[in-house]
């Protein structure tokens, strides 16, 4: 009788430990899930396109740029090869269709806001794709790069969302006053801003 008293006593002790464990592994899951999904609601959301630029209107103008989407901002970074050394203009346009020879498919300066045509920025009114000139070096080689707000990928604002529009180099320079587009002569490379 003595032995059954010391197996039940053994036995209950087995038992209390062995819930004990069982209650602080479930614990520790549930904190290793907790945390684990903290984590991932705190990550950081980027999103990326690259768009391919070929050359338009007879020239030799092409180039790659990429847009990259975190914390609320679009950073757009351009190069290009080919151009002719000097200043040119580049703005999103209305459509992501570069088929015309000389990039007229991509069609008129994205504008949402219909503003007027202006520098970024200018109080007085710009379009969402009017970015600016940039300088193409002795060898025809050149780089841009932008940050703003006023533009997303792939969100519910039509005022915002630039896929689906059109980046295009133009042969000359924006002089931020000609309606509706600056007077920066043909377009020289194209590419369509798609995921």
């Amino acid at each position: 009788m003595k032995n059954y008293a010391i197996l039940f006593s053994l036995a209950l002790t087995l038992g209390f430990t062995s819930c004990k464990n069982d209650k602080k592994e479930k614990e520790m899951d549930e904190t290793t899930t907790t945390e684990t999904a903290d984590m991932q609601e705190e990550a950081p959301v980027v999103k990326k396109i690259t768009v391919n630029l070929e050359s338009k209107s007879g020239s030799t103008a092409k180039g790659s740029a990429v847009f990259t989407e975190e914390d609320g901002e679009v950073s757009m970074t351009a190069v290009f090869e080919g151009l002719e050394p000097g200043m040119h203009a580049i703005h999103i346009h209305e459509n992501a269709d570069c088929s015309a020879d000389d990039g007229t498919s991509a069609g008129g300066h994205w504008n949402p806001t219909k503003e007027k045509h202006g520098k970024w920025g200018d109080p007085e009114g710009y379009h969402k794709g009017d970015i600016g000139n940039f300088q193409a070096d002795e060898n025809g080689n050149g780089t841009i790069t932008i940050t703003t707000d006023e533009w997303c990928i792939s969100c519910d604002d039509s005022i915002k969302d630039i896929v689906g529009k059109g980046l295009i180099v133009h042969q000359g320079a924006d002089d931020f006053t000609s309606q509706p587009s600056g007077a920066a002569g043909p377009r020289v490379s194209c590419g369509g801003i798609i995921e």
